[in-house]
């Protein structure tokens, strides 16, 4: 089939278990990407996720609701992400997610290359 559409009530949530008020709904394998991955995020009010750097996929980071913190760069330079903006960050770039709001911020992760190969966490911004 040419197309996949993949619907809100289809996600499937889990939190991520070191990092509390992050939760996650993997799209990949349900949108069927073949040369990208793709994720939803949930960040409940004050979560914080890991600063990291990846080492081969470059990121394009979509909020759908609420406004992102994001901490980009090293040394880390603090960019508020709303609803209508993208950030694109390079493969072997700094970055960290954060929700500085009151309510829960969710945003679109689209990634290529698909392969796993893996972030070094490095040390919070916040």
């Amino acid at each position: 089939m040419g197309f996949h559409v993949v619907r809100a009530d289809e996600l499937e949530w889990e939190e991520y278990t070191n990092y509390p008020g992050r939760h996650r709904a993997a799209v990949t394998d349900g949108a069927a990407l073949r040369h990208t991955r793709a994720n939803f995020i949930r960040h409940e009010a004050g979560a914080i996720g890991p600063r990291h750097v990846e080492r081969v996929q470059d990121e394009t980071v979509v909020p759908v609701r609420g406004t992102l913190t994001m901490y980009l760069g090293d040394p880390p330079v603090r960019h508020q992400i709303p609803v209508g903006a993208v950030a694109h960050v390079e493969a072997g770039t700094a970055q960290q997610m954060a929700n500085e709001t009151d309510e829960d911020v969710l945003v679109f992760v689209y990634g290529a290359p698909p392969e796993r190969a893996g972030a070094d966490v490095i040390d919070s911004a916040v």
